[in-house]
């Protein structure tokens, strides 16, 4: 640098050279030195390459940050684009982009048009969407640009078929559900039949939803004509549930062991039932609380006494027959939960219900019964124990066919036959509609007599003939094996 200075003789200007430093001028003789400032400042050195490498560094790193909370670019999932998005934005975009798809509904006019958020449409966004970051992942350079990525959309069948119904409702007319009903008048459960209707599938509209997601496509058309649509109960469920219902009604009481001690009446039965449709199947249902007023009913008609059997033995102890059955006593137990297991069983099919009781076994009582013919008094006697309990004038053989004496027992029981013989006199006879015919020995015979009243004399060729209703009698008390003893 130069700067100029005049000098003190001469007055002329003169240049000298200067630095960026305060130059100091030399001193003439007897003049003081002088010192001059600096002209301006020295520029410093610019160092742009070091903000240049700064500003990179910062991308790179901001870059780096990014890749591992971003979508790789390029990814689209159910038709939107999410590339350079963090999951919970791809998410946003996910649902907005399912619940703003089109459906133009063809045939149907110009205005039938609905989106994805009128039909309920819905996919798990979230879901998709993390699984799209963690499948591509930005710093993943091979994930970039990927194929769509799929996903199944749901449409709510209610808001989709208000929505249908209401933009197109010429093309709906409900079908006619199958229903099971009791007919009062048979007693029995009976069906009505189910008809056809009209409507539009929500099952083919979610069909075709999906593949227009799929496609990427924002709007699709799909046909708003009408289709038919079957109804749910069918007359096959119904029968089948008519069929259920009336074997239970066969069945249905309460029971003690395999009998069936309380019978329930179909139309008590019916009146605890309820057949309606659910979820497009009949589903039957029963009330406890109508249950409950025969449960406690059940003591009086379960409850019993115990009754002794009775058996007719011989004289040997030998068991000839059981003259009455001995009825076990019992005692009904606790039924408490009794009406609600019965509803729980009747729900599932079941209408045999087991109670639970104690009993008291029953005695036997041996009766050693016999008959006894006594010819000189002509009359029949019914021992019991070693005790006449009855007897009857007879008439036995006549001298020439006289009855046999004896110890015998009954083997036959004819309840009326014709009976053939010899009279003492070698002649034939025949006898019609003998009654009540109860055989002891050989063709010796208890039995009914309509052709004689003289009872007490002898009058037979051997059978021991008796009144008609006493011989009745005999057949019915004299069991095969009775001893039978006919004495002078």
């Amino acid at each position: 640098m130069t700067d100029l200075i005049s000098g003190p003789d001469t007055g002329a200007t003169q240049a000298i050279p200067t630095t960026a430093s305060t130059a100091v001028q030399p001193p003439h003789d007897g003049e003081p030195a002088v010192q001059w400032g600096p002209s301006e400042p020295t520029p410093k050195k610019r160092r742009i390459g070091l903000w240049v490498g700064l500003g990179a560094g910062a991308l790179l790193l901001a870059a780096a940050g990014a890749s591992t909370i971003l979508i790789a670019p390029g990814t689209t999932v159910a038709g939107a684009s999410v590339g350079w998005m963090t999951p919970g934005m791809a998410a946003d975009v996910i649902s907005d982009r399912v619940a703003t798809t089109e459906v133009e509904l063809t045939g149907a006019g110009d205005d039938a048009q609905l989106q994805g958020a009128d039909l309920g449409a819905s996919v798990d966004a979230q879901a998709l969407a993390e699984q799209a970051f963690a499948d591509r992942p930005m710093w993943n350079l091979g994930a970039w640009m990927g194929e769509p990525v799929t996903a199944t959309v749901v449409l709510d069948a209610d808001a989709a078929d208000r929505a249908l119904r209401a933009t197109v409702p010429t093309s709906f007319v409900d079908p006619t559900e199958a229903t099971v009903v009791f007919d009062e008048a048979t007693a029995k459960y009976v069906a009505t039949p189910a008809e056809s209707g009209t409507g539009i599938s929500v099952d083919a509209l979610t069909t075709a939803f999906n593949t227009a997601v799929s496609d990427g496509d924002a709007t699709f058309t799909f046909s708003g004509d009408a289709t038919d649509v079957a109804p749910q109960i069918t007359d096959e469920k119904a029968a089948a549930t008519v069929e259920q219902l009336n074997g239970m009604l066969a069945t249905i009481g309460f029971y003690v062991g395999k009998e069936r001690t309380v019978p329930v009446a179909p139309a008590v039965a019916a009146s605890w039932l309820t057949v309606e449709a659910v979820d497009g199947e009949l589903q039957v249902s029963a009330d406890s609380t109508k249950i409950q007023t025969v449960v406690d009913s059940l003591a009086k008609a379960v409850d019993r006494a115990p009754v002794p059997a009775t058996t007719i033995v011989d004289s040997g102890g030998q068991v000839l027959r059981t003259e009455a059955k001995g009825v076990t006593g019992r005692e009904l137990g606790e039924t408490s939960g009794v009406a609600s297991d019965f509803a729980a069983g009747l729900e599932k099919g079941d209408a045999v219900f087991p109670l639970t009781v104690s009993e008291t076994p029953f005695e036997t009582t041996a009766v050693a019964r016999s008959l006894t013919v006594d010819i000189s008094d002509q009359r029949t006697y019914l021992v019991e124990n070693g005790n006449v309990v009855r007897s009857w004038a007879v008439s036995t053989g006549l001298p020439g066919t006289a009855t046999d004496l004896g110890h015998f027992r009954v083997r036959a029981h004819v309840p009326m036959q014709d009976m053939k013989g010899t009279n003492a006199d070698g002649s034939k006879y025949v006898t019609k509609d003998v009654p009540w015919v109860t055989y002891f020995n050989g063709d010796e015979a208890f039995h009914g007599t309509y052709w004689h009243t003289n009872f007490g004399n002898r009058m037979s060729h051997g059978c021991v003939n008796m009144p008609i209703d006493v011989a009745k009698q005999v057949f019915d008390l004299a069991p095969s094996g009775l001893e039978v003893w006919v004495r002078q």
